[in-house]
């Protein structure tokens, strides 16, 4: 790895840049990948460059590029303005971050991002950039800003201050730019960070796997990569989960690169349809991204109703999406969502509604390098009697949250389509539990006025217990008006939470279990229920809604220095899913303030540098990286500096 400074200038001239489509990751890497133009400032701030790079296994050399935003002189006033303010003890937020040398110890958001592009459109939209067809293309202005939104950009992490009380909460620092691959489609990082981890960030398309060192933020540097033939088994790297020695594993939620057998690093052997399809892989990393193991997701046997396309002599359901370890117990569990490669066609596949999953697999990692698969189970259908059976409860289960405190051995289940939530109190268990504990679907179209009351697919997504197991958080892309649910807006788009302290009291007897329609719309009518605590909404027109999220697992000590915290006061979350899914969002990047009751409230004062509103909006023309419009916020986590956190 080597590093290399520089300072560029800002200036407002726009880089040429041409129109481009995703090519087929195959010829991506025959032809050495996609190299990238230089990178150009903003119109208005001053940028410090600092570029490392890391030689991947093939010896081509990867690069991600620190564009450093340089304080304003407004911002540098502000900053002095602040440390006296807390030196005098007029301001007693500002005596938390302001350390006696009257330097400002700051929190962030690193966030994984895409350069929104040509390639995000399906292909009967870009007859919208041909200006034979399109008569704005007269407007010059219209031309340009046509072709900017669709160029070729570089994917990056956006570093953003979310320091509570800092004048620059809500800026973007820095974006760390990644070549020469472009149009990785960024997507999940690991749920959360703590001290000392890596972030590993996956390449959806591009079936790669970056991992960066944090420990100077908001300086960033490129430690691994990992690529294609790196895991000739899996495909479409998903979620992250770091274990505590740094090390991580990764679900790769597709087959293997090739059709036909493959051979696992344990000997394992499992035929696949080939890249993209089934059966995924679990994949042990490095902070170098080198492979410590891949493993089979999948067992040997005929894994019940699941669509494979090609068909498969045995059918499989094994496309692992979330993942999440209780290392104590040394456990990982996986939830299967979809056979991916079938979801982003172009024009998209027929639906099948085999195609999305609904099952659950449970790992024996007391190997760390040779998970075993323990159980697999499908999850039960539940009361509802929808249109299309892939909006009956179980569909999709994308995401799971894992309980954290010893006491607790418990896992949640979202799934994605069906709207369902799931809970079984025991992992360890010889032969798990599983019941359906609230219904997003259900509840959602009984109880929100203003929605229809169609069925389709809710989109619930991004699940994760607090620390101190006391709360379920839940994220909702929803279908508003303009998704292209049939039914129209039937479920809101929102970000809600569930009180689930009765239900994990009850331990290994508990009794909810949602088996009534009115039990659906009204939440269980056990007593140890969840119960909702409360629910944002999200006013969003886009064709899709609030998918990930981060919890903000930090807080400011009085030493003066972060430490993490079991009782949460903020979680994050972003509003993008995958546009060539035709679902895609409003590109926005919220904070809500969370009490001690489960109460949310939108922060007031994490607000857009430019528009000055509440939210990062990563529709705009200019990043620190240069002039190259909209960006796709996939992903993200709370992090700190090692020199701030204890």
């Amino acid at each position: 790895m080597t590093s290399a400074p520089g300072v560029w200038a800002a200036h407002s001239r726009r880089p040429r840049r041409r129109v481009a489509v995703l090519g087929a990751v195959a010829a991506l890497i025959a032809a050495g990948f996609v190299g990238l133009h230089s990178p150009q400032a903003g119109a208005t701030d001053r940028v410090v460059l600092n570029a490392s790079t890391f030689t991947a296994s093939n010896g081509v050399v990867f690069t991600a590029t620190n564009h450093l935003v340089q304080d304003s002189p407004a911002i540098l006033k502000a900053k002095r303005d602040l440390i006296v303010s807390a030196r005098n003890g007029t301001n007693p937020l500002a005596q938390k971050i302001v350390t006696a040398a009257g330097r400002i110890r700051h929190e962030y958001l690193v966030v994984w991002a895409g350069d929104e592009n040509a390639s995000d459109h399906a292909s009967a939209d870009l007859t919208q950039l041909n200006p034979s067809v399109d008569p704005s293309f007269n407007d010059p202005k219209a031309t340009e800003k046509k072709l900017r939104d669709n160029a070729l950009g570089p994917d990056f992490l956006a570093i953003i201050d979310a320091t509570a009380g800092s004048p620059t909460q809500g800026r973007v620092v820095n974006t760390v730019t990644v070549s020469p691959v472009s149009s990785n489609e960024p997507h999940h990082m690991q749920y959360l960070w703590h001290k000392g981890d890596a972030i590993y960030a996956g390449g959806l398309y591009s079936d790669i796997t970056y991992v960066f060192n944090v420990k100077a933020l908001p300086k960033v540097e490129l430690t691994g990569v990992n690529l294609p033939l790196d895991t000739p088994c899996g495909s479409i790297p998903d979620a992250y989960w770091t274990l505590r020695d740094g090390t991580a594993y990764g679900t790769y939620m597709g087959g293997a690169d090739v059709p036909g057998p493959c051979k696992y690093t344990n000997g394992a052997v499992r035929l696949s349809n080939g890249f993209g399809g089934s059966p995924g892989s679990i994949v042990h990393l490095d902070e170098a991204g080198k492979t410590l193991s891949e493993v089979p997701a999948s067992s040997e046997r005929h894994e019940g109703v699941c669509s494979n396309y090609p068909p498969l002599p045995k059918p499989t359901c094994a496309n692992p999406h979330g993942i999440q370890v209780r290392e104590d117990l040394n456990r990982m569990v996986t939830s299967d969502f979809v056979e991916p490669r079938n979801i982003v066609l172009d024009p998209i596949r027929e639906p099948d509604p085999y195609l999305l999953r609904d099952t659950v697999r449970i790992f024996d990692i007391t190997k760390r390098d040779d998970a075993q698969l323990v159980s697999v189970t499908a999850m039960p259908d539940g009361p509802r009697i929808e249109t299309s059976a892939a909006w009956e409860e179980p569909r999709g289960t994308m995401e799971l949250g894992i309980t954290n405190q010893h006491q607790h051995r418990g896992v949640f289940i979202s799934a994605m389509c069906g709207g369902a939530i799931y809970y079984t109190p025991d992992i360890t268990a010889v032969d798990a539990v599983w019941r359906e504990v609230w219904d997003v679907t259900a509840y959602s179209g009984f109880h929100y006025p203003g929605t229809s009351r169609g069925d389709g697919c809710s989109g619930s997504s991004w699940i994760q217990v607090s620390p101190d197991d006391d709360f379920l958080f839940n994220a909702v892309i929803g279908r508003g008006p303009g998704s292209t649910s049939l039914t129209g807006a039937d479920v809101t788009k929102q970000v809600f939470v569930l009180d689930i302290r009765k239900l994990l009291k009850a331990g290994n007897a508990t009794t909810c279990n949602i088996r009534t329609v009115t039990e659906a719309t009204h939440g269980g009518a056990q007593a140890d229920c969840p119960t909702l605590a409360d629910s944002f909404h999200v006013v969003d027109n886009t064709s899709g809604g609030p998918h990930w999220g981060a919890m903000d697992n930090f807080q400011i000590g009085p030493d003066g220095f972060y430490h993490e915290t079991e009782h949460l006061s903020r979680i994050a979350f972003n509003d993008y899913f995958v546009a060539r899914t035709n679902v895609d969002g409003n590109h926005q990047l919220c904070i809500l303030d969370v009490s001690r009751q489960g109460k949310l409230s939108l922060d007031q004062n994490f607000v857009d540098q430019r528009t000055g509103q509440p939210c990062v909006q990563f529709n705009r023309l200019s990043w620190p990286h240069g002039d190259f419009g909209n960006a796709l916020p996939h992903s993200e986590v709370f992090a700190v500096a090692d020199e701030d956190v204890r």
